[in-house]
C-alpha cells in the first residue's frame, strides 16, 4: 500500500501542465532573448549552411527523451547543432529566389497567433477571426487599387491561403466545376489551361490535382523579344486551335513578376481574350504584387479588372512572417460551390441562414490558423506593455497582416519596398559597368538577372559552365546567397533584393564578392 501511495504521489508530481502561464512568461522571455539574440549576430553566420546531408542524424539521438529536459537544454542544441544546419534567410546577404521577410511586427503577430491557438474555420469557431480576415484583405485590395468587385461588400472577397500555389489550386477548381456544371462532368478531358512558359510550376501540379490531362495543359513559349511576357497573339492562335480542335479553353494565368526574371504579362489584352472566351482569368502577382501598392508601380497590375482572381504573396516582400498568402476572387459563390462541406457536426444557426462567410469553404484544408497583420512603429512598446490584455480580445491568421498594417503604415511600407529597388538599380548599374558581366533582362522591381559574358570564342555551352561555376564559387564562400535560372538557354545569375535587414553596404560587399570569385574564372 506505501508504494502505491508513493507511486501515485510520484505521478502527479509529473503530470503535464502544457500551458503554464507563469511557464510561458518566463520560457518567453528566454526565447525572444534567443530570438533577438539571434538577429543581432546574423551577419555571423554563413548565409547558406554549409553541412552535409543527413549530418543531424549523426549527432541526435535515435528517439526521443523519456523525461522532460530544461529550456536551456533544448536552446543549447539550437545553437551547436541546428543552427549550423540552417540557410538564414533574414540575413541581409540573402539574395536567392525571392525574400520571405519577417519582421517584429509579424513575429508579435505570430505569437499571438501560436498562444491564442484558434483554429477559425468557420465564422462561430471564432467570429473575430473571420471578420477580421474580411476587413484586412479589404484594406489591402484598396491599398492595390483594384477593383470593387474583389470587396467583401460585394459578391467577391478575399481570403488568406497558405501559399500561392494552394491559391491558383483553389481557383482551378472553383474554374472547372462552374464549367463542368454547365457542359458535364464528362466533358473534363476537354478542358485546357494556358499559360506562358515562365509560369510557376505551382500552376502544372494544380493542373494534376485537378484532373486536367496534361496533353491539354498549354505551355506558351514567352522570349526576350517582349522581356519573357506572354503575347496575346500566341494566346489567342493557340485558343482558336484548341476551339477548333472540339476543346474547351477555360483557365489562364497571366503573371505580374515571374519567378525567373520578373516578367510583366499584359494583362488587359490577355484578360480581352478570355473574357471574349468564357475563361476563368487567374494573375499570380505573388512576388511583385506588393509593389504595386506604390502609386508608381500600380501599372503593372493594369488590366486586373478583366481577372477572376488576383493573388500575392504578403509574406515575400511585406514584411509578414511565412505563410501569408492572399487572394481575392470576384465570385465567392464559384469557391463555394466547389469546395463547401456541410456535415451535421458543423451546422450552425449563422451559416445556415448564410450570415457569415465560413473560410473553410475558401480553401483545401478544414483548419486554419489566426495570420495577424501588424501596426504604427511609434505604438510598439505601448502594445507590447498590453500584449497580456491583446491576447485575451484577439484572434490566428489575419493577426499578423493586421499587425504589420497597424505596427509600420501604408507609407512606411511603401518606402520599405522603394529602398529595395533603389538598392537593386544601384547594382543593376554596377554589372552594366563590368565588361566582363551583362544584364540579361531589364530590371523592372528588386531582382537583378545577369551573369558572366562569353569570351572571344562565344561558346554558350562553356559560358553556362562558366556562370554556374560562379555560382557555386559564390555561395560556398558563405558571404551571401545567390540563385540561378535559364532563360532561352542562357544560365542567369539572380540576385533579388529584400531582405528586410539588406542596407547599400551589402550590396556593395555582394558585388565586391561576385567580381573577386569571377577573376578567378576567367581566361588568363
Amino acid at each position: 500500500m506505501e508504494n502505491g501511495s508513493r507511486n501515485r504521489e510520484n505521478g502527479s508530481r509529473n503530470v503535464l501542465k502544457p500551458m503554464d502561464s507563469e511557464q510561458l512568461r518566463e520560457y518567453g522571455h528566454r526565447m525572444v532573448d534567443f530570438i533577438a539574440d539571434y538577429y543581432k549576430t546574423i551577419e555571423s553566420f554563413p548565409v547558406l549552411s554549409q553541412v552535409q546531408p543527413g549530418y543531424l542524424h549523426n549527432i541526435l539521438p535515435d528517439s526521443a527523451p523519456d523525461h522532460p529536459e530544461t529550456v536551456e537544454q533544448v536552446l543549447d542544441d539550437v545553437k551547436t547543432k541546428i543552427l549550423p544546419g540552417v540557410t538564414h534567410w533574414q540575413s541581409p546577404n540573402f539574395f536567392a529566389y525571392y525574400p520571405s521577410n519577417s519582421s517584429v511586427a509579424g513575429f508579435l503577430g505570430e505569437m499571438l497567433s501560436a498562444g491564442l491557438g484558434i483554429v477559425g474555420f468557420s465564422w462561430v469557431t471564432s467570429p473575430a477571426a473571420t471578420e477580421l480576415e474580411m476587413i484586412v484583405l479589404d484594406w489591402i485590395a484598396k491599398m492595390l487599387n483594384l477593383p470593387d468587385q474583389f470587396l467583401s461588400k460585394g459578391k467577391g472577397g478575399g481570403v488568406i491561403q497558405g501559399s500561392a500555389s494552394e491559391a491558383v489550386l483553389v481557383v482551378m477548381i472553383a474554374a472547372r466545376d462552374k464549367v463542368l456544371r454547365s457542359v458535364g462532368k464528362n466533358a473534363l478531358g476537354k478542358l485546357v489551361v494556358y499559360s506562358s512558359d515562365q509560369t510557376h510550376s505551382a500552376l502544372q501540379k494544380a493542373c494534376q490535382i485537378s484532373g486536367i490531362h496534361p496533353e491539354n495543359c498549354r505551355v506558351l513559349k514567352a522570349d526576350s523579344s517582349t522581356n519573357y511576357a506572354l503575347r496575346p497573339e500566341l494566346l489567342q492562335e493557340a485558343v482558336s486551335r484548341d476551339l477548333e480542335a472540339g476543346l474547351i479553353p477555360f483557365f489562364l494565368c497571366g503573371n505580374v513578376g515571374t519567378t525567373s526574371s520578373t516578367a510583366v504579362d499584359p494583362l488587359g489584352a490577355l484578360g480581352k481574350i478570355a473574357k471574349s472566351n468564357e475563361m476563368w482569368f487567374h494573375v499570380d502577382a505573388a512576388y511583385a504584387g506588393s509593389a504595386c501598392i506604390c502609386p508608381e508601380y500600380r501599372q503593372y497590375i493594369d488590366g486586373v479588372e478583366t481577372a477572376d482572381s488576383f493573388n500575392m504573396n504578403a509574406h515575400k516582400w511585406f514584411l509578414t512572417n511565412f505563410d501569408c498568402s492572399l487572394l481575392w476572387v470576384k465570385d465567392q459563390y464559384a469557391l463555394t460551390e466547389a469546395l463547401s462541406t456541410n456535415p451535421e457536426f458543423l451546422k450552425n444557426k449563422a451559416s445556415q441562414e448564410n450570415l457569415v462567410v465560413d473560410y473553410k469553404d475558401w480553401q483545401i484544408p478544414l483548419g486554419r490558423r489566426f495570420r495577424f497583420f501588424a501596426l504604427s512603429q511609434e505604438h510598439l512598446h505601448a502594445y507590447l506593455h498590453y500584449t497580456e490584455i491583446l491576447c485575451i480580445v484577439f484572434l490566428n491568421r489575419s493577426l499578423k497582416l493586421w499587425m504589420v498594417l497597424r505596427l509600420y503604415g501604408a507609407e512606411t511600407l511603401k518606402n520599405y519596398i522603394r529602398n529595395h529597388i533603389k538598392l537593386a538599380k544601384d547594382l543593376e548599374q554596377l554589372v552594366s559597368q563590368d565588361p566582363n558581366f551583362e544584364v540579361i533582362t531589364p530590371r523592372i522591381f528588386a531582382l537583378v538577372c545577369f551573369r558572366m559574358v562569353p569570351t572571344d570564342d562565344n561558346d554558350e555551352k562553356k559560358c553556362n559552365r562558366r556562370n554556374l561555376e560562379l555560382l557555386e564559387a559564390v555561395n560556398s564562400s558563405g558571404k551571401l546567397f545567390i540563385s540561378h535560372t535559364a532563360l532561352s538557354g542562357k544560365i542567369v545569375l539572380r540576385c533579388a533584393i529584400g531582405a528586410p535587414l539588406t542596407e547599400e553596404k551589402h550590396v556593395k560587399e555582394t558585388w565586391k564578392v561576385i567580381q573577386e570569385k569571377a577573376s578567378c574564372l576567367l581566361p588568363k
